[in-house]
């Protein structure tokens, strides 16, 4: 459930009526919260409250997004809400990963949050294991969407538009019998489930992907969230570069410290 947090003496507003919600799923390669970071970083969103849940791994460190000692000992904690009113935008940042068994009431009440806020729609930032992609998955970009039947209704002509490529369906049981074509997100953590609930639910989500492995998942971001602002304009960009995006001062500690100069 969403928790407002105090700023200024104040009550931060649950209200996000014609909001567009943005998350990542927690899955490979961390892309969806690494891009996530980059939008919150860039477009410098002020965090109007927590997602308090019992289905993520507890975790509290300090302000990933400080930009000095005066707010560098600011608490995160696992799940922090952040907003933008002048674009409409809402913005819910993960940072630990699911506890086991954990999926279907976490799907169940975000959905739940997303209606009583009255969010117009959701845009799900994921990922998906490349070394298992099919034949047709390999050919092109490794990027690739998805939308509800409800949301396919209000920008199905935009996204045409765009020349994007819609994630295909794969064999369900490939070699015996290739006619049956299902939806495959390996690594995708939450992606499928999330997705499929608000097909169910009539909740109007896209989600964004791209296939990719572990490792240094810093370039991953970056075309992640290069796709995703050629549709919602987050920045003005006529080339989209990662020049343009603001890298928050905890990517310096995002492959730990190195080694103490004393060793040398």
């Amino acid at each position: 459930m969403f928790v407002p947090c105090d700023r200024g003496g104040g009550s931060a507003s649950s209200d996000f009526k014609g909001f567009t919600l943005l998350m990542p799923a927690v899955s490979v390669g961390n892309v969806g919260q690494l891009a996530i970071d980059l939008v919150i970083s860039t477009l410098d969103m002020t965090k109007v409250g927590y997602f308090y849940t019992d289905c993520l791994v507890p975790m509290v460190g300090n302000n990933p997004y400080a930009t000095g000692e005066e707010n560098s000992l600011e608490l995160s904690i696992n799940a922090e809400v952040y907003s933008l009113p002048s674009k409409k935008l809402v913005v819910l940042q993960i940072r630990s990963p699911f506890i086991k068994n954990k999926y279907r009431p976490f799907c169940q009440t975000l959905l739940s949050w997303v209606k009583s806020s009255k969010c117009a729609r959701v845009v799900l930032l994921s990922s998906s294991h490349a070394y298992q992609r099919d034949d047709e998955q390999l050919l092109g970009t490794p990027l690739r969407y998805l939308l509800t039947p409800d949301l396919e209704k209000a920008v199905g002509g935009l996204i045409k538009e765009l020349n994007w490529k819609e994630m295909e369906k794969v064999a369900a049981y490939p070699g015996i019998n290739d006619t049956e074509k299902v939806l495959h997100i390996p690594g995708g953590g939450i992606t499928k489930m999330l997705f499929t609930e608000s097909c169910s639910e009539g909740v109007q989500m896209a989600v964004l992907l791209k296939f990719c492995s572990e490792g240094d998942n810093i370039p991953d971001a970056f075309a992640l969230v290069n796709y995703l602002n050629e549709w919602l304009q987050l920045i003005k960009s006529e080339v989209n570069t990662s020049s343009q995006w603001k890298i928050p001062s905890s990517w310096r500690l995002l492959f730990g410290s190195g080694l103490p100069p004393a060793l040398f």
